[in-house]
């Protein structure tokens, strides 16, 4: 291999940010507004599935997904921090008791989910982890055909 001459540039191993956007179909704020919308459908299966949850309509989840998606990625690496001791014992499974609380925290807002105790809370943070599981899954297998 040559080494490059005086004054010519080097070849691009891989297309910068601003080139991959201009040439995206989904530029990423499309991508977080699907992810969005993907967790209200999730919330409202949820509400469907579980009872003791409930929604007040679509709109309503896409506020509470919204509220649940800055909430998961404020205070929930807080607290895993917090109970550092406890998902060390329990081998990482208090993180599920996280997710209930932090779900059950986000129901008694009253911004469009309603959560009707700590064991629906439960039960519902896992069903809404699986549900939105597949539909990212679906809506990936989507955008590459």
């Amino acid at each position: 291999m040559t080494p490059p001459q005086p004054g010519a540039s080097a070849p691009r191993l891989k297309p910068s940010r601003k080139d991959a956007v201009a040439g995206e179909a989904n530029p990423p704020a499309m991508g977080l507004l699907l992810r969005i919308v993907v967790n209200a459908l999730a919330l409202v299966a949820v509400a469907y599935l579980v009872p003791g949850i409930g929604v007040t309509g679509f709109g309503g989840a896409l506020i509470a997904a919204i509220v649940l998606g800055v909430v998961n990625a404020v205070l929930k690496p807080i607290l895993i921090i917090l109970s550092l001791p406890l998902e060390i014992i329990t081998l990482g499974l208090f993180t599920f008791v996280i997710n209930a609380l932090l779900f059950w925290f986000v129901g008694q807002l009253g911004l469009g989910l309603s959560v009707h105790g700590f064991w629906p809370a439960f039960i519902g943070s896992i069903v809404l982890s699986i549900v939105s599981l597949i539909l990212s899954a679906l809506v990936r297998s989507v955008e590459k055909s």
